[in-house]
Formats: C-alpha cells, structure tokens, sequence
C-alpha cells in the first residue's frame, strides 16, 4: 500500500519510522530544515525504539500524486493548509492523528466523507533539538470507520500498523474513542501549558490533580450533551473518571502520577508543553476553545475550561506578539 504522511514532526516521524522499517512504501511531506534533516539522516527513533531508517521525504506536497492512505499528523492549527496543500491528490482514504475533534470534518470538507476515516492515538513522543526523536508512549492507536463501524480498509491500515510495531487496533466505535480521548486529553493540556511542569510531577500534586478533574468533568459534560457515549480504555478510564466523585477524580489523577513515577515514565511532556519550550505556537483554538464555543453554544457552564482556555491563549499571544 502507498501512505503519505503530512507532517513529519514526532508523531509522523514515529508513524513513518516504524512503517518504512516494516517494508510499506511511504512518503513524509515535511517542511524547513525537518525536511532536509530527514532527507540527509533519515528517522532517527530512541527510547521504545531504537533505530534509524532511510525515508522518502518531500517538501513539494505537489510533486506527491496518489496513495491509498493520507495520515494527518501536522499541528491542528496547520490542518487547513496542509489539507489545501494536497488537495490535488487521488486519495482512497485520509485519517488524522491529530488532538481534537474537529479534525474529522476538516478533512471531510476537502476529501468527502466517504474518504475520511477516524482515529485516535494514545502514542507520544518527542523530537530533539539535534534530529532524532525520542519515543515515550506507545499506548494504542485506533482506527474505524465513521461514525461506527468497520471495513476492509481500516482493518488493512490497522494491520499495517501493528506489523510495524505500533499498538494499533479496530474500533467499532471510533467517534466514542476519539471523544474519549478529547475529554482525556485536555487535562493534560491545560495543566502542562499552565505548570510546564513533567507530566508524572504535575498531576501528584492535589491542587492540580483537582483542576485536572474539573476539566475533565466539563469536558465530559459537553460529549454528553451531544450524546457521544465516553468509555474506559488503557491509560483513558474516562468513562469511569467522568462519573466519579470529585474527590475520587482528584485522587485518580494523583495516582497517574505517582504510576508514572513508578514506572520510569518521568521524561514524559505533553506535546503542548514541548512547543511553548520550543517558543512555538499553541494548540488552543482547536482544543480548548472548541470546547469552551461548543459549550456556550449549547448554554453549558464550563467555568474551569474557560479559565484554562483565556490563560493559555492570552499566554500564547503575548508569546508571538
């Protein structure tokens, strides 16, 4: 199968790594000095992997014609111009990666429903200043098609995926995972953009472990008002965290850290941490401020996500002023 993948930062990297050393004919559209580092070295992956592999890399999406699968991994606030950028391909299918919910419409828009696949990982990692990438989750990635259901297709990626070394899997239910996911998420977000603290350290703390179960309840209050059933994975017990009691929540997230902890995991950042490190621009609009304009939109109170959001964005725009 042919896979392009646009956006060859961590999580393309990652994908392409893995999938060009599994033998699949890949091409990573990559811009700047990443599309010559990996043109020059190849993908460099340390940590869960280890390895080094040449790859086909552009910086002309126009010179990439056709694939059985487009993978969306760039920066949410990038998606419509890199959509726009490969809008002349033949594509069977197109997924994205990315954070957040409105990704799926986004490519729907340009490619059509029937083309747009879902999916949500639970996968991270890190690219260095030098080149290489530092891989430090590879917890699942879920794949299916919307807003339920299977095909040929999906199996066929997913399978791909998983050959090459990628927890990957089917979902039946795959806009349920990918909200799941969301409502997951975005205590993590919020926390490590306003702390910029390591992950493990930032949720031991009971004052943050609270503000993380706040956000996490509101969050969940807007998939149920949209009826989007939340449910219990590996890493993502959200179903489970939506429901319980705040001093529960509090708790549980308190125990992540200190899991974390036990396990080694203390070199973990969430990506959003890792940009405002890097003085970059942040995912907030696509994020957080979806869910606070969903929110109002459907006249629910989401007091703790509004505050996070005006921080973040407020910190995001004196940063790029």
């Amino acid at each position: 199968m042919q896979i392009v993948i646009i956006g060859a930062g961590a999580l393309g990297s990652v994908l392409g790594g893995h999938l060009v050393r599994a033998g699949e004919d890949v091409t990573l559209i990559a811009r700047g000095a990443r599309a010559t580092v990996l043109q020059e070295h190849g993908v460099t992956l340390t940590g869960l992997a280890d390895f080094t592999v040449p790859v086909h890399v552009t910086a002309r999406p126009s010179e990439v014609r056709e694939a059985d699968y487009l993978i969306v991994t760039v920066k949410t606030y990038d998606t419509e111009a890199a959509l726009e950028s490969v809008a002349h391909m033949r594509v069977g299918s197109v997924l994205s990666v990315q954070n957040g919910v409105v990704k799926d419409e986004q490519i729907a828009e340009r490619f059509g429903w029937a083309r747009t696949m879902g999916a949500a990982a639970f996968v991270s990692a890190e690219a260095t200043a030098a080149g290489p990438v530092r891989f430090t989750v590879n917890q699942w990635l879920r794949i299916g098609e919307l807003p339920a259901g299977t095909s040929e297709r999906v199996e066929a990626l997913a399978a791909a995926l998983a050959h090459a070394g990628i927890r990957a899997e089917v979902s039946l239910q795959i806009r349920s995972v990918e909200w799941t996911k969301y409502v997951g998420v975005m205590s993590w977000m919020a926390l490590a953009a306003l702390t910029r603290l390591h992950t493990y350290k930032m949720f031991q703390d009971p004052d943050l472990a609270r503000v993380a179960a706040l956000v996490t309840r509101e969050t969940a209050q807007l998939a149920a008002k949209l009826n989007i059933p939340l449910e219990d994975y590996e890493g993502f017990r959200i179903h489970s965290l939506s429901r319980a009691s705040l001093e529960e929540a509090t708790a549980t997230f308190q125990q992540v850290g200190a899991t974390m902890q036990a396990q080694g995991a203390t070199a973990h950042k969430v990506s959003i941490l890792q940009d405002l490190e890097r003085g970059r621009r942040l995912e907030v609009e696509e994020t957080l401020g979806y869910a606070v304009r969903k929110g109002a939109e459907l006249g629910l109170q989401l007091p703790t996500l509004e505050t996070c959001y005006r921080l973040i964005k407020g910190i995001d725009q004196c940063r790029t002023q």
